[in-house]
C-alpha cells in the first residue's frame, strides 16, 4: 500500500477475516450498529470498499495465483537451502515475486490506476487491533486481563463509558477517550472497589403491644359470640 497506494476496492470471499458472518449483521443491525470486523474497520477508515465473491469460481484467477506462488516459492526454498523465516523474506524481498509476474502475468485491458495517495493517513494506527472497552467511574480500564489507571481528565466520572483501545503491530498500547490519546499507568492487580461508609443503628426501639380501647367493638360481644 506504501508502494502503490490505497486501492479503490478489494475483491475478497466472505470469510469472517474480511466480513462478519450473517448472525452478526444481523444482531448489529438490531441494535442499530455496524458489524465489522478488524480488517473491515481498517479499509472503511481508508474508503475502500469490500467486494465479496458469491462462489470459489468467482476468485478462480486470484486462487490459481496463490497456487502457483506457493508451488513454485517451496520449490524455490529448498533449492536454495532456506529453512528459516528470515531466509525466506530476504527471498521475496530479492525479486522472487517480481519474477514469477513477468513470467505468469497477464496485461490486463486497461492500464488505468485507480490507486489513491496515502498521503495524510496515520497508517500505523489503522492497521491495528482496534476495541472498545467500557470504563469505570475511577478511570480505570481493563483489556487483555490487565488493568489500566488513566489519567483522569477531570476530578468527575467519565461522561463518556467507552474507551477506544488500539494495539499498534508494534506492542504499542493506545488508550483514546474522545479521540485524544491519554496516559496511563498498569495496576498490579485488580482494583478493589471502595467500601462505603457504614451507617451508624441506632438502639433498636421494642414495638408495643396494641391493646383495644374499652369501646371497640371486639369488647361489645363476648368471645364467639354474635350481635343480636
Amino acid at each position: 500500500m506504501v508502494k502503490l497506494g490505497i486501492p479503490r476496492a478489494l475483491y475478497t470471499d466472505k470469510k469472517n477475516v474480511y466480513v462478519a458472518d450473517e448472525q452478526t449483521r444481523e444482531r448489529a443491525e438490531e441494535s442499530g450498529e455496524e458489524a465489522l470486523t478488524q480488517f473491515g474497520r481498517a479499509c472503511k477508515k481508508l474508503k475502500i470498499e469490500i467486494i465479496t465473491a458469491h462462489s470459489p469460481q468467482a476468485k478462480g484467477r486470484v486462487e490459481r495465483n496463490h497456487g502457483t506462488k506457493q508451488d513454485r516459492l517451496v520449490k524455490e526454498l529448498r533449492l536454495q537451502n532456506i529453512s528459516t523465516i528470515a531466509g525466506g523474506n530476504q527471498l521475496l524481498d530479492s525479486g522472487f515475486g517480481a519474477q514469477l509476474n513477468e513470467k505468469f502475468a497477464v496485461a490486463p485491458r486497461a492500464k488505468a490506476d485507480y490507486h489513491r495517495s496515502a498521503k495524510g493517513y496515520d497508517l500505523t494506527a489503522i492497521f491495528c487491533i482496534e476495541e472498545q472497552r467500557s470504563i469505570t467511574e475511577d478511570w480505570i480500564v481493563r483489556f487483555e486481563n490487565q488493568f489500566y489507571q488513566l489519567a483522569p481528565q477531570s476530578k468527575r466520572a467519565p461522561t463518556v463509558g467507552q474507551v477506544t483501545v488500539q494495539k499498534y503491530l508494534n506492542g504499542e498500547l493506545h488508550l483514546r477517550y474522545r479521540y485524544r490519546d491519554l496516559q496511563y499507568t498498569i495496576l498490579p492487580a485488580r482494583p478493589l472497589p471502595p467500601k462505603m461508609p457504614k451507617k451508624k443503628r441506632g438502639p433498636m426501639k421494642l414495638k408495643q403491644k396494641w391493646v383495644p380501647p374499652a369501646d371497640h367493638p371486639w369488647r361489645r360481644y363476648p368471645l364467639g359470640g354474635a350481635a343480636n
